[in-house]
């Protein structure tokens, strides 16, 4: 059940941004690394697929408007990978999500930061500058 704590909602570009910042998390977990190592190093699945779930539950969020920003992203494919971590969590596929760290979450970032620079910023200013 979603708090009611008064807190405003958060903006798309928010939304977007936390997305960046868990694909740039990610990054930073799996470099250096080995495939093999998400099979034993439970701490590196579990960071990955919390990154992964964040991304998706960010991405499920933003609206169609904001989506429109960034057209070329699988947003569709982001949430349901989302869904498929929470809901099917015991069946998680290591190769698909070493796949994702090391494949598409690059592109990711890349296109991500490339709506943000693009986005307006909602202090007022013309650039996807960072917003707490």
């Amino acid at each position: 059940m979603p708090r009611s704590d008064g807190a405003r909602p958060l903006s798309d570009r928010v939304r977007v941004r936390h997305m960046l910042d868990a694909a740039r998390q990610a990054a930073a977990f799996v470099a250096g690394r080995a495939r093999y190592e998400l099979d034993t190093d439970h701490m590196l699945r579990r960071a990955l697929k919390d990154c992964v779930q964040e991304i998706g539950e960010a991405a499920s969020r933003v609206s169609d408007e904001g989506r429109a920003r960034a057209p070329g992203l699988p947003w569709k494919q982001i949430v349901g990978m989302r869904h498929r971590i929470v809901h099917v969590y015991y069946d998680i596929d290591a190769d698909a999500l070493w796949t994702v760290a090391v494949r598409d979450l690059p592109v990711l970032e890349a296109a991500l930061e490339a709506a943000l620079n693009a986005w307006p910023d909602e202090r007022g200013g013309d650039r996807g500058n960072p917003v707490p």
